[in-house]
Formats: structure tokens, C-alpha cells, sequence
């Protein structure tokens, strides 16, 4: 009955918001209340549930997402977006910047967490999406979105293919080799099939886009004219590249095994987009002014409560579940065979993580508890670890949907409507995992 009420709970939500025109934050409590109520949890505990839930997911990315939208603000007040923009459509062409996009995001940054990534990311795909075109918006999006999970399962030090690869003891250096492959040809292939459905009426602008005033406002205050006084593009891009390389650098030593607590301090997400947001505020101070700067700040801290609120509530949901006892029921409903074929093997490892997902709602938390069901018997399944450890990574990236927190960051982030991001998000992460499915199979052959 847990897995039924999860589901009622779920498609409550979605209903309550796309079709009623309930705000968010309160379909997901009443969601939340529901799962809670129905499956035994308790009025008390579901309260706390809730209450806990959403205040572990602002410790967590709370200072993330302030941090990286007041980068941005700043960053735009002094025109550094519209130099990135230039740069880009120079550089790759505009019909080729989404590729790029999901490229880099697949290849380059796996080392950065997924919420750190879609905060400074988000901007710079707003502002080339009208270069686009019409469906500019939703295709940069599918691409920044289908680069961060292909990148986050497949591609190390992505936390999930780490954690696979740890639980189910497959060396490092195997799975990067297969990884890195999978995860960058997923991410584009992904990209050039969502263009393909972008062309037919898929996307309605005046019922999938929805960006509020406060962002709005922020995207027009550009307090400088041209770019007579203003920091070069290098200059301007330091108060995002320091941070990425911060985090990159940490998580690399704490990989190679040669990290400390200076390291570790360094590298922490936090501290790395404080420094960040220190070295913004400098530049506007410089470019800007006392006054020009105050009002950049004010823009990004307008922005920052909506966010905030809803990634929050996102949590409360995510905490409510794991309340349920949900993960344990699911386990229970799986067994491995050990005659099982290996196509049959692989298929069954990619369910158990796609369930898992759309159950709780984390692609890292999916795969862990995936690795950790088919661990114990994998010694009895005749399929290399490799091919079970990415079919799990395939699977938990499928259909990332209203009980993950990250849907409502990106949702906020972006300017999308609930329906516009099932159309972009949920889409791209479930043509992700079906993509990718058929390459794991592939790595059977040789593996």
C-alpha cells in the first residue's frame, strides 16, 4: 500500500498543479500530508517530517542557491552575460550551442554538484536562448538538464557513478573508460532527439514558460549601457570559473586520496561560491558603484525567496517518503536469478533504479539503493559488475519529477511552468535513460 499511496501522492500534485492552477508550495504540502497521513507515518511525525525535510535541504543548497543567483545578478548588472552570449554564438554558432551545452556539462563538470551547476548555468542558458529561436528556451534547457545527469551517472567523480562503482566494487579507471563514453554521446543524442520534438507543437511558450517578475526585472537591470568601464570577458568570468575549479580541485584530491582539512575547506561548495560572490561584489563595486551594486543585490535577493521556498517544500516531500519506509518495501519486491539471462539481468538492474527513482525522487539515493539490493547477489548474476553498475546508472537517471528537489530548482532557475518542466526535465531525463539503455547493452558484449 506504501507504493500505491506514494503514487496517489505524486499524480495528486501534478494534478493539483497543472490542471487545478494550485500553486506548488501548496500542492506539495498538501502531497506531502496525504503520503504521510495514508501510510501510517503519523499527524505528528509527518509534520516533522515535513518541518526536518525542508530544513535539510537548505543547509544543503540553501547557501548554494542564494550564492550562485546573486553571482548572477551581479554578473549581469555589469554585462558579463551578454559578453558569454556573444562569445558563444561567435564561437559554436547559435543552432550548435546546445550541443555545446550538454557537452560540457557532461564531460567537464561532473565534479561540480548537480545544484551548483544548474544555479551558475541557468543564466547563461536564458541568455542565449533567444538566439535560438522560438523554442530556444526549452532546448537549452533539455540540453543543460540532460548534460548534468548524464554527466552526474556515467562520467567520474560524478557522486552517483562513484557510489555505484564504490557499492558494487568496480575499479575507477574501468568505469571511466565506459563512462565516458556513455555519458557524453547519452547527453547529445538525447539533445538531437528533444530538437526533433521541439519542431513538431510540443512546446507552448504562453503555458510552459513562467518566469516571475523578480526575474524578469533582474534580466532587464543591465546598469551599464556598453562596455565602455567594464571588466573584460576574462575578468568577468573569474567569480564563476574560481568556485567551479575550488570544487573540482577538492574533489579530485579527495578522489586521488590526498585531501586535508585545508583542501577540504577550499573545495567545500559553500565556501568556493562565497568566494564567488565576494569577488562579484567586488567587480560591481568597481563597475558600478555604491548604489548600482545595491540594487544588483537587491534584484538577486528578490529572486533568491521564491527559489528558496519551493526547493525547500520539494524536500519536505522527498523526507515525508523516506518516512514511509518506501525503500525497504521496494527491496523486498525484487530477487536476482542467478540463470537469468544477461539482457534479462540488465533490464531488471535498470528497473529496480528507475523505480527506486521515481519513488524517492534522488538520482544519487535511486542508484545507491539499487547498487546496494544488487550487490549482495551480484557474485550470482553472469554479467560483468561494469554492465549491472551502468544499467543502475541508467536507470536512476529516468523521469526526474515533482518529488526531487532539484525539479523545483530548475523549474524556478529556468522560468519554467510545472508543465514546462515535465516537458523539458522529466522528458530529456527519461529519453536520457532509454538512450542510454541499448549502449549498456553494447558494453555487455565487450565487457
Amino acid at each position: 500500500m506504501i507504493v500505491l499511496h506514494t503514487a496517489i501522492a505524486i499524480v495528486l500534485i501534478i494534478v493539483l498543479i497543472i490542471k487545478v492552477k494550485v500553486d506548488p508550495v501548496i500542492s506539495l504540502i498538501l502531497g506531502s500530508l496525504y503520503l504521510g497521513i495514508a501510510t501510517g507515518v503519523g499527524f505528528t511525525a509527518t509534520t516533522v517530517a515535513i518541518a526536518t525535510g525542508f530544513g535539510e535541504i537548505m543547509a544543503e543548497v540553501g547557501l548554494l542557491i542564494g550564492f550562485g543567483v546573486l553571482i548572477g545578478a551581479l554578473l549581469h548588472a555589469m554585462g558579463a552575460f551578454r559578453k558569454i552570449v556573444a562569445l558563444l554564438v561567435n564561437g559554436v554558432g547559435a543552432r550548435r550551442l546546445p550541443y555545446a551545452l550538454t557537452a560540457a556539462m557532461a564531460t567537464i563538470f561532473p565534479s561540480i554538484y548537480v545544484d551548483v551547476q544548474v544555479v551558475l548555468a541557468s543564466p547563461v542558458a536564458r541568455s542565449t536562448a533567444p538566439f535560438i529561436g522560438r523554442t530556444g528556451l526549452p532546448h537549452m534547457a533539455g540540453a543543460l538538464g540532460t548534460g548534468i545527469f548524464a554527466g552526474y551517472v556515467f562520467v567520474i567523480p560524478g557522486l552517483a557513478a562513484i557510489s555505484i562503482a564504490g557499492l558494487l566494487e568496480i575499479q575507477l579507471g574501468t568505469w571511466l573508460i565506459y563512462g565516458l563514453v556513455i555519458g557524453p554521446v547519452t547527453a547529445l543524442v538525447t539533445t538531437l532527439i528533444f530538437r526533433q520534438l521541439l519542431r513538431t507543437r510540443y512546446w507552448n511558450p504562453a503555458k510552459d514558460e513562467e518566469p516571475d517578475e523578480a526575474m524578469i526585472e533582474q534580466e532587464t537591470t543591465e546598469l551599464v549601457p556598453d562596455d565602455t568601464g567594464t571588466p573584460s570577458l576574462a575578468v568577468s568570468l573569474l567569480p564563476i570559473l574560481v568556485p567551479l575549479l575550488l570544487i573540482a580541485f577538492g574533489a579530485f584530491a579527495e578522489l586521488l586520496g590526498f585531501s586535508n582539512d585545508v583542501i577540504a575547506f577550499l573545495g567545500d561548495a559553500g565556501f568556493a561560491l562565497f568566494v564567488g560572490l565576494l569577488a562579484a561584489y567586488v567587480l560591481a563595486r568597481r563597475t558600478l558603484g555604491t548604489e548600482g551594486t545595491d540594487k544588483a543585490m537587491g534584484e538577486g535577493f528578490h529572486t533568491t525567496g521564491a527559489i528558496l521556498l519551493v526547493t525547500g517544500i520539494g524536500g519536505s516531500l522527498g523526507a515525508v517518503i523516506g518516512e514511509t519506509g518506501l525503500d525497504e518495501t521496494l527491496a523486498g519486491l525484487f530477487s536476482a536469478d542467478a540463470a537469468a539471462p544477461v539482457i534479462l539481468s540488465i533490464l531488471l538492474a535498470w528497473v529496480i533504479a528507475a523505480v527506486l527513482h521515481l519513488a524517492i525522487g534522488s538520482v544519487s539515493v535511486a542508484a545507491i539503493a539499487a547498487a546496494g539490493i544488487i550487490g549482495p547477489v551480484l557474485g550470482s548474476i553472469d554479467v560483468a559488475p561494469i554492465v549491472i553498475g551502468l544499467a543502475i546508472a541508467s536507470g536512476a537517471m529516468f523521469a526526474l519529477q515533482v518529488n526531487s528537489n532539484f525539479f523545483w530548482m530548475y523549474k524556478s532557475l529556468l522560468g519554467l511552468s510545472t508543465q514546462g518542466t515535465f516537458k523539458t526535465l522529466t522528458m530529456v531525463t527519461s529519453i536520457a535513460s532509454v538512450i542510454s539503455l541499448p549502449m549498456v547493452m553494447a558494453v555487455a558484449l565487450i565487457a
